[in-house]
């Protein structure tokens, strides 16, 4: 097996306080939150921005200081979200963030409900994205939420909007999309092209399953407050970091050796 990428997803834009008082909000704390993970393993830091009150910001100046203290202190390949969680205004709001030229971002290529919320992807703005990400050269992270964003993707691909390989998060337990389970995750890594790269992303008490099937099946995982705030049932995370040594003592302990920022982009064809 190829050595395992794992992702640090720190913040988010859903986890509050309220769920984990350890959830890092500022600038400054998201920063040092990516480069404890980064000594932990993780080899790549998925971003969301907060205002000071903790509400979920597309501003460029709150990215640009963050994307600068993390890239002061270590080499993690970071990735920042386009997501429409949360998030008001326009939709170009959502591609401002990309100026901060990360190496990776989120791209997901279809819409879907989530309790009182709705990720809203129109054909039309999910085509605007892929080009903004071409004119800054960063690769998309293409998050699938249910089955039919992998042939909505696949049809993008086609179109010459994003180049292979494509590397696919797949997000697994939240409400509305896919149910985080073992059949679920193989007919999804059976669906994409087979030169693809893949991880798995799960919600709550999923994640750690989903995890180590991914470590299991060759694959490669995702950890972090936005997807679980829980170390074990009942007892709360003391951080980000904590969660993703867990991942490395046990992907050791499976032969699974991991990978550097380094060779996570060659593994990505972020090198070339």
């Amino acid at each position: 097996m190829e050595k395992l990428m794992i992702t640090a997803a720190i913040t988010g834009g859903v986890t509050t306080r309220k769920n984990n008082p350890n959830l890092p909000i500022t600038p400054k704390e998201i920063a040092d939150a990516a480069y404890e993970c980064w000594l932990a393993g993780a080899s790549i830091a998925h971003i969301h921005a907060r205002e000071d009150d903790g509400t979920p910001s597309q501003r460029v100046e709150v990215y640009q200081e963050i994307v600068s203290l993390i890239r002061e202190r270590c080499d993690i390949i970071l990735n920042l979200t386009t997501t429409g969680w949360g998030q008001s205004g326009q939709e170009e709001d959502r591609w401002k963030p990309l100026v901060c030229k990360p190496e990776m971002a989120t791209y997901t290529p279809g819409s879907m409900s989530r309790k009182n919320s709705v990720m809203i992807n129109t054909p039309a703005f999910v085509r605007k994205l892929a080009e903004k990400m071409n004119e800054y050269r960063i690769k998309p992270e293409i998050e699938i939420f249910d089955f039919g964003m992998i042939s909505q993707a696949l049809k993008i691909a086609n179109e010459g909007l994003l180049a292979h390989p494509l590397h696919f998060q797949f997000v697994l337990g939240v409400e509305g999309g896919i149910p985080a389970s073992t059949k679920n995750l193989l007919h999804l890594v059976e669906s994409i092209p087979s030169e693809s790269t893949w991880s798995v992303a799960a919600v709550g008490r999923a994640q750690l399953t989903m995890d180590m099937l991914g470590i299991i099946l060759g694959g490669h995982i995702r950890t972090g407050f936005e997807d679980n705030v829980y170390f074990s049932y009942g007892k709360l995370a003391a951080s980000n970091a904590q969660l993703v040594e867990r991942l490395v003592r046990y992907a050791t302990d499976f032969g699974r050796e991991i990978a550097t920022p380094a060779e996570a982009r060659k593994l990505l064809s972020l090198d070339s």
